[in-house]
């Protein structure tokens, strides 16, 4: 049988994270988190004295990345975060992690499917997933999520500046010329702004069921 896809996508901080592992811990299913990917790119250019920027240092480091950087615990920082924008906008980075995405979503290595996370999954990553989800919440929601984050880890933040970051990457995975961060049209909207994760657990399993 083919492995049930759900696609999860929206912008940081949304909580839809939060959720893919929960919707993946319930199934039995596999959970990829691939913005993951795209920080451990961003990371590596950061750690070798690069600029994320760089479409030659950005695409090498896609192409050498090791998947057992993915459990590394710098991928939460804000600088990881921020870098992880920037590397996502150069086509030879997406080239390179685009057949690693599919073949988890095709041949999960736990289960009967998988619960993918991201920016792009539900409009190219996997286009014909039968459980697509759009995860979003207010820009401030999401600072103010995204700062009791940081200061759990002992990072210092004001929420200003995290305000500012949401708002600059929204704007940077939204206007990127190749699979810019938007819903795809059969997309189901949650907006989490107002709700815990219990809630937002209960809806998307109840559509999850639906499509089963």
């Amino acid at each position: 049988m083919k492995p049930f896809v759900i696609a999860l996508d929206g912008p940081a901080a949304a909580g839809k994270g939060t959720l893919a592992k929960r919707l993946a811990a319930h199934y039995g299913f596999a959970h990829l988190d691939t913005g993951a990917l795209y920080r451990a790119v961003g990371l590596a250019v950061l750690r070798a004295g690069g600029d994320p920027s760089d479409v030659s240092a950005a695409t090498r480091a896609a192409e050498a990345l090791d998947p057992a950087t993915l459990a590394d615990p710098e991928l939460r920082s804000a600088a990881s975060g921020d870098a992880s924008s920037k590397v996502a906008v150069i086509p030879g980075v997406r080239q390179a992690l685009f057949d690693f995405q599919r073949r988890f979503a095709a041949h999960p290595p736990v289960g009967s499917g998988s619960v993918l996370d991201g920016r792009d999954i539900g409009t190219v990553i996997c286009p014909d997933a039968p459980v697509k989800i759009y995860v979003t919440a207010s820009p401030e929601a999401r600072a103010n999520r995204r700062l009791k984050e940081l200061q759990a880890r002992g990072e210092k933040a004001i929420y200003a500046r995290v305000l500012e970051d949401i708002r600059a990457r929204d704007a940077r995975d939204a206007a990127r010329a190749e699979a810019p961060m938007k819903p795809a049209d059969d997309a189901v909207h949650l907006d989490t702004s107002d709700l815990d994760i219990d809630q937002v657990f209960e809806r998307a399993r109840a559509l999850v069921d639906s499509r089963r």
